[in-house]
């Protein structure tokens, strides 16, 4: 497998992962369990990164605006660049504010927390304002606030960074979303993927 086409893969799976995510929001466990999925792939493409290859280097996220024009202005790849650093800021902050909130609740690893929430009383107004004092996991709280608000904002950047590049970069949409197969180098027939 290329690189392009691994890079496609992750593309996918994350795109998947990340929509399932948002569509199952109000599921707890199962929006959970996928926030850590999502953590893992990150983790993955950060150590990728590392790799040093130039299709996998973290400066695909840095715009870069020498030679923006008024008559490339669409086409000129800060627009993209400045869409995925968005994509990336976002996802990346709305997966930290839900680890953030679940405090490993569904990996099994915050038990004390669990049975000493079970011991408070469950939804006591004194629970309740105990998890608010610790930061809480309210979706109330403030990093509640936050994960919803990031989420949304996400969604919308994913929505233009998708119709910029139906608009405006229609081979790379096509590639990234599996509707042609890569093509081929001189003299050599087209592989499937």
């Amino acid at each position: 497998m290329s690189i392009m086409q691994g890079l496609r893969a992750y593309h996918a799976v994350l795109g998947i992962l990340v929509i399932a995510a948002f569509l199952t929001g109000e599921l707890g466990t199962i929006h959970a369990v996928m926030g850590y999925a999502i953590a893992v792939i990150i983790a993955g493409r950060l150590i990728a990164a590392l790799t040093g290859l130039g299709q996998l280097g973290l400066t695909r996220f840095y715009p870069q605006f020498d030679g923006l024009t008024l008559c490339n202005a669409f086409t000129h790849p800060a627009i993209s660049k400045t869409l995925l650093a968005g994509i990336a800021a976002c996802l990346i902050l709305a997966t930290a504010t839900g680890i953030a909130m679940d405090r490993g609740r569904t990996l099994g690893l915050a038990t004390s927390v669990v049975v000493a929430e079970a011991q408070a009383g469950g939804d006591s107004r004194e629970h309740r304002q105990a998890v608010e004092a610790r930061g809480g996991e309210q979706e109330d709280g403030i990093v509640g606030e936050l994960h919803e608000g990031l989420s949304n904002l996400l969604m919308t950047i994913v929505g233009l960074h998708g119709a910029y590049l139906f608009l405006f970069k229609r081979p790379l949409a096509r590639f990234m979303l599996f509707i042609v197969t890569p093509k081929s180098r001189q003299g050599e027939p087209a592989r499937a993927p």
